[in-house]
């Protein structure tokens, strides 16, 4: 199923309006939403900081001092999730992550929302991000140490300070139609996670449904921030690729009937209740391959949330060993290949 509006040829959504006569109705980092369930900060001072407003110093070109005030708001934004969402800027660390979003946005004929490149002394700007109306910072290996958080910074020359993607929404009212058309434009596969803390796994998670061309990507509350140092490592850069949103059942509940889609929830196998468990299948994919649905994967430790066990199939991946369950990130990229949308499969 589409849902057709004026960005249909773009995956990104339409901006909405802030008009004092309108009623908001979806908050976005643009309007310095602050999701609670990402407070990870670590930082006494992040309250007060997060106040003001940080500029790019665009009259320098070399920093050496770890001391220095942007290094220090650069920091901020890697340590500290409502930080983040307050200035609605993050560090993608590593060539790699960088020229993935550069690619993916040039196949939309849009240029990344860089506000700087910080690049280790004596190295040049990677070949494929080079050539760009871009302000550039070289620093040294003590600032370049500061940022990335590690010892070795063999592998890292360039860090990019980027703003949060349009495609990124905090749901805090009801939903109407024109509201459910911008957070996905392409409903047909959404997957949703239940708690899922572990930002590595939810990076990997955003990855594999970018590659497997899900539709979007829902966090349910108590899912750790999609741009955390770790999950934008993990991720590879689909954090700015595909459609995310966070809210609430009753959001997802809004969306399901709206777009008529069916609930699945990633289970493991249960020998005592088998009849309640459906066994992934090819005939089982099959018979879904028309059908627009959500799946939803909880948390490895808590598992499926009571709500998502009420609104959901049960669904598990047969197994020939002796293990309860796959890690939620390896289940969910099987889950995701074998139910992404039929006319994406690659032969």
């Amino acid at each position: 199923m589409l849902c057709f509006n004026t960005f249909l040829i773009s995956a990104t959504p339409l901006p909405l309006t802030n008009a004092q006569n309108s009623k908001t109705r979806i908050k976005t980092h643009k309007i310095k939403c602050i999701p609670e369930a990402y407070d990870d900060d670590d930082d006494d001072e992040t309250e007060s900081a997060s106040k003001n407003t940080v500029a790019v110093p665009h009259h320098l070109k070399t920093i050496t001092s770890t001391s220095n005030l942007f290094v220090k708001h650069c920091l901020k934004l890697r340590r500290s999730s409502s930080y983040r969402h307050s200035h609605g800027s993050v560090l993608v660390v590593g060539t790699t992550p960088i020229r993935e979003i550069y690619s993916f946005q040039e196949t939309l004929q849009d240029r990344p929302t860089v506000e700087c490149l910080l690049v280790l002394d004596k190295h040049d700007v990677p070949q494929d991000i080079d050539g760009r109306a871009i302000h550039v910072i070289h620093v040294s290996s003590a600032v370049m140490r500061k940022l990335t958080g590690v010892q070795s910074i063999d592998s890292v020359e360039v860090i990019a300070l980027m703003r949060i993607p349009s495609t990124f929404h905090v749901v805090s009212n009801s939903l109407n139609d024109e509201d459910r058309c911008r957070l996905f434009p392409f409903p047909h596969r959404i997957l949703i996670l239940d708690g899922i803390q572990d930002p590595g796994n939810l990076g990997t998670l955003l990855r594999s449904a970018t590659a497997f061309r899900w539709g979007g990507v829902f966090l349910l509350p108590g899912c750790c921030d999609p741009f955390n140092e770790k999950a934008l490592r993990a991720s590879r850069g689909a954090s700015f690729q595909i459609p995310i949103v966070s809210g609430n059942w009753i959001h997802v509940e809004s969306l399901r009937k709206e777009f008529q889609m069916k609930m699945l929830a990633g289970h493991p196998a249960d020998n005592q209740n088998s009849n309640k468990v459906h066994r992934l299948s090819q005939d089982f994919a099959d018979y879904v391959a028309d059908l627009p649905l959500c799946l939803v994967l909880g948390s490895e430790g808590a598992g499926l949330s009571e709500e998502s066990r009420r609104a959901c199939e049960l669904i598990s991946i047969p197994m020939a060993g002796e293990f309860e369950s796959l890690n939620v990130s390896v289940a969910g990229g099987i889950f995701m290949y074998m139910l992404q949308p039929e006319n994406r499969r690659v032969n």
